[in-house]
């Protein structure tokens, strides 16, 4: 018995009036996008993915890091990318609401040693925007006190 190539069984699949369909291969594992909304799923699979391909970054993880910023509020981020210059925290949003915005901008105030970057995407373009503590030596004092106080980062 001889095999069919996927030419032949493409052109059978059209004779039947069904679409042809070429199996896809991945060249490298796909995370597991499990919880994961449409624009976090796509960003893991156009930027983060593509990035690490490349070399750009070392890997990434989704929902990884869970960060305290006061009692009984916290911070989920999104992805905990790991990049050759440290550790960075990728937020995406569609729309922000004001609650967002003020968890990312006290996370990144209470843990300057992580990046914090926000995400969107509009029209085509992925659109980024990053905060950061405005005065190093009072973020560095609030985490310090944040560790003192057995807090989990």
């Amino acid at each position: 018995m001889t095999r069919w190539t996927e030419q032949e069984y493409a052109d059978l699949l059209q004779k039947r009036g069904q679409k042809p369909s070429i199996p896809f291969k991945p060249t490298h594992t796909m995370p597991q996008t499990d919880g994961m909304n449409k624009l976090e799923s796509r960003y893991a699979r156009e930027v983060l993915d593509i990035r690490q391909l490349a070399g750009k970054i070392l890997s990434w993880k989704y929902e990884a890091i869970k960060l305290r910023l006061a009692k009984r509020t916290y911070y989920t981020a999104d992805f905990m990318v790991f990049s050759p210059s440290g550790l960075e925290i990728h937020e995406t949003k569609g729309h922000w609401e004001d609650d967002a915005r003020v968890k990312i901008k006290v996370a990144a105030e209470m843990f300057p040693e992580f990046k914090f970057v926000a995400v969107q995407y509009k029209k085509g373009i992925w659109i980024y925007e990053k905060f950061s503590s405005r005065n190093p030596a009072d973020a560095a004092l609030l985490s310090a006190c944040a560790l003192a106080e057995g807090i989990p980062i």
